[in-house]
């Protein structure tokens, strides 16, 4: 009996109305297909959905149909959930950092390429119903930026915020189909957040690491914006050429590969103190 309900679930999430057998026919072996995915994803995450359509809503772009029911809603609820249960972890676990600090660190663990890893990490975007075109280019080149920043890129790369999107809706999905248990949406969180951010290695953003060596060294900063025709940002200090940065799908991420790069030639050159920052020194491309 559960069997058939969880499979009239599922076909009314898709949206079956009456009509021809072969349509019909095309609407059941869809049904099979995901009721196979609905078993990978559980063994994935280690939670077994009570309702199955829940996670197949989880994993359904706008874009895949007109009206289609989309995750866009259970989004919004797993936003929620996961700030608060990072915020809860973060307070019990460091007592002693203070307010600022923590929104820093919750930050970090919960922003759009944190969450895009977890789904690079257990291939949760191969899942999702789209029809989205450049979405597999915009994830191949995600991924490939993950290697050389294998924590957090702090902006120097871009990662596609469905991927975001989709980790965020099953985090709702979890918390809805557990009966709104926190405990349990934890349980399973937890484990696919790994490696979680911790204040030993929170990085500053670059952009901010930037200002700070020049303003503690009374640098006037100048940032030459040739984005719209280059792909560019230039940046220079006390009127000399300290160093740029090229991505051309997004100008912030031109901004921060500048500001890093600056700040790293700065670094390398011995201007200013002496600092322990790992840098990547080479200018970053694409």
């Amino acid at each position: 009996m559960d069997t058939d309900y969880h499979l009239d679930c599922l076909l009314r999430s898709m949206e079956i109305q009456p009509c021809s057998k072969l349509h019909h026919a095309e609407k059941i072996e869809e049904t099979l297909e995901w009721e196979k995915y609905v078993e990978e994803l559980q063994e994935i995450i280690g939670y077994k959905f009570k309702n199955p359509s829940l996670l197949h809503q989880a994993f359904t772009h706008p874009s895949f149909k007109e009206k289609c029911e989309s995750y866009e809603r259970l989004e919004y609820m797993g936003d929620s959930v996961l700030n608060l249960l990072i915020a809860k972890e973060h307070y019990f676990l460091h007592p002693d950092l203070p307010p600022g600090n923590l929104t820093k660190l919750r930050a970090a663990n919960v922003d759009t390429e944190k969450l895009a890893r977890v789904a690079i990490k257990y291939d949760f975007h191969k899942y999702l119903r789209h029809k989205k075109p450049l979405l597999k280019g915009q994830v191949e080149e995600f991924k490939d930026g993950t290697l050389e920043y294998p924590l957090h890129s702090g902006g120097l790369i871009d990662p596609p915020k469905v991927l975001a999107d989709v980790v965020e809706s099953l985090i709702g999905a979890i918390y809805i189909d557990s009966n709104f248990s926190m405990e349990t949406t934890w349980q399973v969180v937890e484990g696919l957040l790994q490696p979680l951010i911790t204040p030993a290695n929170l990085e500053t953003h670059p952009v901010t690491r930037f200002y700070e060596i020049c303003q503690k060294n009374g640098w006037n900063i100048e940032f030459i914006d040739t984005w719209k025709k280059t792909g560019e940002v230039e940046v220079f200090v006390d009127g000399k050429f300290a160093g740029k940065g090229k991505f051309s799908s997004k100008k912030l991420v031109a901004i921060n590969r500048a500001a890093h790069n600056a700040h790293c030639e700065i670094v390398k050159n011995s201007i200013g103190e002496t600092t322990s920052d790992n840098c990547a020194c080479n200018e970053a491309q694409n």
